[in-house]
Formats: C-alpha cells, sequence, structure tokens
C-alpha cells in the first residue's frame, strides 16, 4: 500500500521540475494526479507517461477564469482533488533586479503568476475542499522570502514572501474545518526554471557554495516532504514552513 493511497493531488507547474517529481513520485505512492500547467502538451505528455491514474489539464495560474475552469474539470471527471501543491512559477532572469533598476512590468508579470496565481490556486483548492470536508494544500516556497538571498530579484523575493504569508493566514482560517496549509521552502534546486544559472559555471559554484550540505538540490529532493504533508503522517502540520534546502537558510 502507498501512502497516498485513495487521495487525488492536483499539481500546478506539473509539465516539468519540482511538480513533475512530485506528480510522478504521489503516483508512485498510489495518489492519482492531476498534472495542471499552462503548457497543456507537456502536461498530456507527462501524464501519459505515469500511467492511468494521471491526467493532465491545462491551466493558467495567473487567470481565475483558467483555475476555476481547470477545477470544475477536475471535479466533472470525478477527480475532485482532496490534495492541491500550488507550485507554479516564474523567476525571471535578466529582468527581475534590485529595486532602484526594476520596472514595474517584471514586477507585475511575476506578482501575477507567483503570489497572485497562489492567491488563486488557494482559493478554488479550499473551495473543493471545503466540499470533500478537509484536505492538505501544499505551497512551494523559497528562501528569498526569509533571507537576503534574492538580493537581485526584488519581485520574486516579495513574491515568495506573500505566498508564505498567504500559507500561515489561510491555514489559520481552515484549521478548524479540517484544510492544512503548509509551505515546503527548497534550496537552489536544479531545474528549468533556473537555467540561467545552472548554465553559468560561475553563478551555480557560487549560489552552491551557500548550502552547507554541498550541492544543488533536485526535484527528487522536495517530493518526500510533500508526500509526507499530503499523507495522515502530516495529520498535524498545518501553518507551517517546512526548509528543505541542505541547511542553506540555517547559517
Amino acid at each position: 500500500m502507498g501512502q497516498l493511497d485513495g487521495r487525488t493531488a492536483l499539481i500546478t507547474g506539473g509539465a516539468l521540475g519540482i511538480g513533475l517529481a512530485v506528480a510522478q513520485r504521489f503516483a508512485a505512492e498510489g495518489a492519482r494526479v492531476i498534472l495542471a500547467d499552462r503548457n497543456g502538451e507537456g502536461a498530456r505528455e507527462a501524464a501519459a507517461a505515469i500511467g492511468e491514474n494521471a491526467r493532465a489539464v491545462t491551466m493558467d495560474i495567473s487567470s481565475e477564469a483558467s483555475v476555476a475552469a481547470g477545477f470544475a474539470e477536475a471535479e466533472a471527471a470525478g477527480w475532485a482533488p482532496d490534495v492541491v501543491v500550488a507550485n507554479a512559477g516564474v523567476q525571471l532572469f535578466g529582468q527581475d533586479a534590485p529595486i532602484a533598476d526594476l520596472e514595474l512590468e517584471v514586477w507585475q508579470r511575476t506578482i501575477d503568476v507567483n503570489l497572485t496565481g497562489a492567491f488563486l490556486t488557494v482559493k478554488y483548492a479550499v473551495r473543493t475542499m471545503l466540499a470533500l470536508g478537509g484536505g492538505s494544500i501544499i505551497l512551494t516556497g523559497s528562501p528569498t522570502a526569509v533571507n537576503g538571498e534574492g538580493k537581485d530579484f526584488t519581485a520574486y523575493s516579495a513574491s515568495k514572501a506573500g505566498m508564505h504569508g498567504l500559507g500561515r493566514t489561510v491555514a489559520a482560517a481552515y484549521a478548524d474545518r479540517g484544510i492544512r496549509v503548509n509551505t515546503v521552502q527548497p534550496a537552489y534546486t536544479e531545474t528549468p526554471l533556473v537555467a540561467a544559472i545552472t548554465d553559468d559555471p560561475e553563478a551555480r559554484a557560487a549560489i552552491v557554495s551557500r548550502i552547507p550540505i554541498g550541492r544543488a538540490g533536485t526535484p527528487a529532493d522536495v517530493a518526500g516532504i510533500m508526500v509526507y504533508l499530503a499523507s495522515d503522517d502530516g495529520a498535524f502540520a498545518t501553518g507551517a514552513t517546512f526548509q528543505v534546502d541542505g541547511g542553506m537558510t540555517s547559517l
């Protein structure tokens, strides 16, 4: 038996990176998984590779109509999720900057996806879970929300700090109705989102040097804690931030 037998999970940003690794691990633990992604074709290909317990939905998390439609589609198919991972996001390398140099358009685009997208995902997750009698919501946070790691990424850091605050607020509001909300905080994790660092040996070495364990994170490093939070083992955990960052924010 898997730790997630009988559960249905929707993962945003499920076509690649952390989202895909989490979907694969959840499926291996017995859950049905919905890969929600703006890249609908990529999500469908990833779901097909996972198998019959996976399906895809095209979802732009910055659009309320798209998020509402995605949740409605899942519910109509009998796949209303009792686990939702709000994972999709953007980090605009070469555009995000220290605040004096940051263009409003870059700020707005980042906030629209990372913070408004998290708000919309969590809003419809809560509505679904109230009807189901409870569930688990997991947010993918960032060290940039809690320290100076993102000093050159004002918009990204602010959006992630907002996400962390959103998680605590929603956890407090709905704990008495069986809905748990937690944030997982990975360190620098090598995914397509951060290709600009991965492809720059000097930049990569600099950021890895700030991780006490001495290596970059992988998507698989994040999946295990999310299984715990989605499962009955995490039943008493809510409103918390779980650091899976190789010690990056312990210094």
